[in-house]
């Protein structure tokens, strides 16, 4: 029965989740590289959030809606396949930059491959299991950053730390060549809208020009809201995943080493766990309450923000040793907030994929993924990094905790529009048929 999931539906599934995972490690890794980078370079804290944020943000969120359009015309496994191939090129030439300059553009074109990876293997999860385990099935896809975090930055620092930063772009760049080959010859592709009502889309997407389809999801006040609220935490949640291993070197005294395997296992754990709970926990909420698949996000934010804060103003004096590994007490709120601040990726990619057809799950999730890259990616590194450049000359090496103080606290305005998208997302996923009746 073409319905039936099978193990090759979760083969595919582990299959775009590694490529996922290499993916972020790819783009992620720089963070733990951000020192020894700037002291063979000689560049400043503004250069650094170029390279890690707008080089790759602007590029990244720019293409990644055109190569959503066609990945709901054409094959997806092939687009993601031959993407994942092209990043792991990019990022083993980073490896190789002799200028800083060369290493903008490697970046670029790293930027340039991932655009064609997320979109459509949304669109494709969201074709492998039906709509009530669709949001734990995009949870584990979009554990992908999380391991990322966990592997590129504790890995990446030992790496770095043993055989210099150009070969954590080597170690982490090959494997994504294997993958792309494995995902083209052993995963297919699924049927479009399997799992949906069969009634025909109001529109017809395929027929639809770019330009005009962006204006209409644009249009509908929860897809808008929601895209506000995701950009916004985006400038937050990047600017700490790239900057604070920075933070802990700077203020704690720790090697790259350290702080990449420090941050990384309390970031990639806590996150890893609080993915799985809250994909877990919302396909059961749901089920009473639609409103839950924004509302669990929107308290996943709520609880991340004081611990946010906690990690940068915890006094630090205290700490725990293990062997000859010092861990400071503020460690606890890094994994803490990993836990939290997982909620909100996955599960808003998850209400994406409910409130539109089939035929334009990619270019919708393309569309959310352009929000998060050009605020989060382009600006929150670089917004950072100005403004620890700025705070400099009245804060010395604590620069850079006040400027990740600030930008933690523009989560205030995801949870904001957050909340605004609430009910607007009841009433549009209610009127497609949605996933069960508004609890009374």
């Amino acid at each position: 029965m073409q319905h039936d999931v099978s193990w090759r539906t979760h083969l595919t599934l582990a299959l775009l989740a590694l490529v996922y995972i290499f993916s972020y490690i790819d783009r992620q890794v720089v963070a733990i590289l951000i020192e020894p980078i700037k002291s063979e370079f000689g560049a400043s804290d503004t250069h650094m959030g170029l390279l890690s944020g707008l080089a790759f943000g602007l590029l990244y969120a720019t293409l990644g809606v055109p190569v959503g359009k066609l990945a709901d015309k054409y094959n997806r496994r092939n687009i993601v396949a031959v993407c994942c191939a092209m990043w792991s090129l990019a990022t083993l030439a980073c490896g190789m930059a002799a200028q800083f300059w060369q290493l903008v553009l490697a970046r670029m074109s790293v930027a340039i491959g991932e655009a064609g990876g997320m979109a459509p293997s949304i669109s494709m999860v969201s074709d492998l299991y039906p709509k009530q385990r669709r949001s734990l099935a995009i949870s584990l896809f979009m554990m992908g950053p999380h391991f990322g975090v966990l592997i590129g930055l504790a890995l990446g620092g030992w790496i770095a730390q043993q055989y210099g930063w150009r070969a954590t772009f080597v170690f982490f760049g090959a494997p994504g060549l294997l993958l792309a080959l494995l995902l083209w010859l052993l995963a297919p592709e699924p049927q479009r809208g399997r799992f949906d009502a069969a009634a025909p889309a109001p529109v017809s997407a395929s027929s639809e020009s770019l330009a005009r389809q962006v204006t209409r999801l644009l249009a509908l006040p929860a897809f808008r809201n929601l895209a506000l609220a995701c950009g916004i935490a985006g400038v937050a949640g990047y600017g700490y995943a790239v900057w604070a291993p920075s933070f802990l070197v700077r203020s704690y005294g720790l090697s790259i080493a350290q702080a990449g395997l420090l941050f990384g296992v309390a970031s990639g754990v806590g996150a890893v766990a609080g993915a799985l709970f809250s994909g877990w926990l919302c396909d059961r909420l749901v089920q009473r309450d639609i409103r839950w698949q924004l509302g669990l996000p929107l308290a996943g934010v709520a609880i991340s923000l004081p611990l946010a804060l906690g990690f940068f103003l915890w006094p630090g004096e205290g700490q725990w040793m293990l062997g000859g590994l010092r861990i400071p007490h503020t460690m606890v709120f890094a994994l803490g907030f990993g836990f939290f601040a997982s909620w909100w990726p996955s599960l808003s990619y998850s209400a994406i994929s409910h409130m539109v057809d089939a035929s334009e799950r990619s270019v919708a999730a393309a569309l959310l993924n352009f929000f998060i890259t050009l605020f989060g990616v382009g600006a929150g590194p670089l917004v950072t990094g100005m403004l620890s450049d700025w705070l400099t000359p009245l804060h010395g090496p604590e620069a850079l905790r006040y400027a990740l103080l600030c930008a933690m606290s523009l989560l205030l305005l995801t949870l904001l529009f957050m909340a605004l998208a609430i009910e607007p997302y009841r009433h549009r996923v209610s009127r497609l048929g949605g996933l069960a009746p508004t609890a009374s």
